[in-house]
């Protein structure tokens, strides 16, 4: 039998281990579905910050969570707040939530002005 000390560590290592977990699976693709979906829109707002640079866009009157790179890679890619605009029209190609209740999407590319930026070029679409 464990003593409550034991108990009080093992719980504590146990929510540290699930919350490690989460933030894990969050950050990585495996919540994304197989394949690449394509969203068109507004942007209703942009996000290039940490954890992961973010735009808000309205399709259809819905408004979509597209999470991008982590803010370097994004920048590096091109794509800055200077870039893209709270109105600009955008499109965004990636991997949309298995969750198809939620309205969220993992982009690789994004399409802003005609311009193209690769936030993840290892992952791009073929041609």
């Amino acid at each position: 039998m464990l003593s409550p000390f034991n108990r009080s560590v093992t719980l504590a290592a146990a929510v540290i281990l699930a919350a490690v977990s989460a933030a894990y699976a969050h950050h990585g693709w495996s919540w994304t579905q197989d394949g690449f979906f394509e969203l068109r829109g507004k942007i209703t707002a942009i996000y290039i910050g940490n954890p992961h640079a973010t735009l808000d866009v309205d399709a259809e009157g819905e408004v979509w969570r597209v999470e991008m790179a982590p803010p370097s890679r994004t920048i590096a890619a091109g794509l800055t707040e200077e870039v893209a605009k709270v109105g600009n029209e955008v499109a965004a190609i990636g991997h949309r939530s298995r969750d198809e209740s939620e309205k969220r999407m993992k982009a690789v590319r994004v399409i802003v002005g005609g311009k193209t930026y690769d936030v993840y070029p290892d992952r791009v679409p073929p041609a």
